[in-house]
């Protein structure tokens, strides 16, 4: 009961936070969304990492009433400005030495979140290889991928001045339709070993969202 009271009140102040924050990023980014239908299932948002822009817009793109339970790496506990609110609406993990109990955490967050969000290359850094986690969690909880993809109109992340942003692109937010790790893996040749088969499947998510 106590964990069912603490996740009711962090969909509503997340809510309250996305509601705030929504007019704001949406006047920014001049910000559409095609898709939000594809959000009704129980599934694993994926999205490219190329700024920490990514994750105010694909919480405004997916409403006050969508909460999206971000995993985040403990990197970003060292940042004043994210540490807040990913104690608060993230599950933090050691991505560099995966233990069992961030294993436990990622599989206790599939019972309490509708919807997980992950970056699978886990970096704003360019050029990034994508890390199966994501593809992990779906294979092991059933769960369906979602792919999202954010398609700037100008320079992505904005441009600076100093260290203000002040150039901000319009963006589409592109849902596309939830697709499983069978679905993902038709025509994978026979026999690969465990680590390949995972990068493989990988790669091909992250093709499969820049294609949205």
């Amino acid at each position: 009961m106590r964990v069912w009271l603490a996740e009711r009140l962090r969909d509503i102040l997340y809510g309250l936070l996305v509601v705030l924050f929504w007019p704001l990023v949406a006047a920014l980014f001049r910000l559409s969304v095609r898709g939000r239908a594809h959000l009704k299932v129980r599934g694993i948002l994926v999205a490219p990492h190329r700024s920490y822009w990514d994750i105010p817009v694909l919480c405004a793109a997916c409403g006050p009433f969508c909460r999206v339970a971000f995993v985040a790496r403990t990197g970003l506990l060292r940042n004043p400005s994210f540490a807040p609110l990913v104690w608060g609406f993230a599950t933090i993990i050691n991505r560099e030495e995966f233990s069992r109990e961030d294993l436990r955490k990622m599989l206790k967050l599939d019972k309490r979140a509708r919807l997980i969000g992950i970056f699978p290359e886990g970096t704003t850094r360019p050029g990034a290889e994508p890390k199966p986690g994501a593809v992990w969690l779906a294979e092991r909880t059933g769960r369906p991928l979602i792919p999202v993809n954010l398609v700037p109109r100008g320079p992505y992340p904005p441009k600076r001045w100093g260290k203000l942003p002040v150039v901000f692109p319009k963006v589409e937010v592109r849902i596309g339709k939830p697709v499983t790790v069978e679905e993902l893996g038709n025509g994978l040749p026979q026999g690969l070993s465990r680590p390949e088969r995972y990068r493989q499947l990988a790669e091909r998510l992250m093709v499969h969202i820049l294609a949205q």
